[in-house]
């Protein structure tokens, strides 16, 4: 299934940062819409390229405490986790690259910034707009950039560094929801804006 696109983007900030979500090895084993490698190889590029320039790149990744006791707690119709994964679930691949000086943020729900230092480590930084991408599309991506939106940051999601495990949910958060909140383009465009830069 084909992600409808609304666009090239314009511009980047003159303080952009690269947020990655889940891209960590418990994640990019599950089944996803669009190859899990293509958007890891994706994400790699833009990382290599945000580097390259002295700006932030973010890596985000879900983990929880081997006791679990910080698991989301409510119920639900269809409930998640039950028991914490074990640690090379959170484990970042090589293909990212060293960690460098890139921040790690460390979530325990589906959003980047419910109960991180997310938002601190990016305003620190004099940031102002969020280069996004990541798996799952509908989940942990959605998620993020919601809050990144009603906390004012500006929003271009990259189409082919973001997959789902479900199809039908990355038709609608792609097609329905980021166009309200973000602008869109491929690992090409923004490669191309930050080469607009130097």
């Amino acid at each position: 299934m084909s992600t409808p696109s609304t666009g090239t983007p314009h511009a980047l900030d003159e303080r952009p940062a690269l947020v990655l979500i889940d891209l960590q090895n418990g994640i990019l084993g599950l089944p996803t819409v669009h190859p899990a490698t293509d958007v890891l190889k994706n994400a790699a590029r833009l990382a290599d390229a945000f580097r390259a320039q002295g700006l932030p790149v973010v890596r985000v990744k879900v983990a929880w405490s081997p006791d679990g006791g910080d698991l989301p707690a409510g119920r639900s119709a269809a409930p998640g986790l039950t028991q914490a994964p074990p640690p090379e679930f959170s484990a970042f691949p090589d293909e990212l690259g060293p960690l460098g000086d890139d921040i790690v943020i460390t979530k325990r729900h589906w959003g980047a910034f419910t109960g991180t230092e997310l938002d601190l480590q990016l305003r620190r930084r004099g940031v102002t707009q969020i280069v996004l991408g990541g798996i799952s599309t509908s989940i942990g991506v959605e998620s993020t950039a919601r809050s990144a939106f009603e906390l004012s940051y500006h929003l271009l999601v990259v189409e082919d560094a973001t997959t789902d495990t479900d199809a039908a949910s990355h038709a609608h958060t792609f097609g329905k929801i980021f166009p309200r909140i973000a602008e869109l383009g491929t690992t090409e465009d923004v490669l191309e804006l930050l080469a607009r830069r130097r």
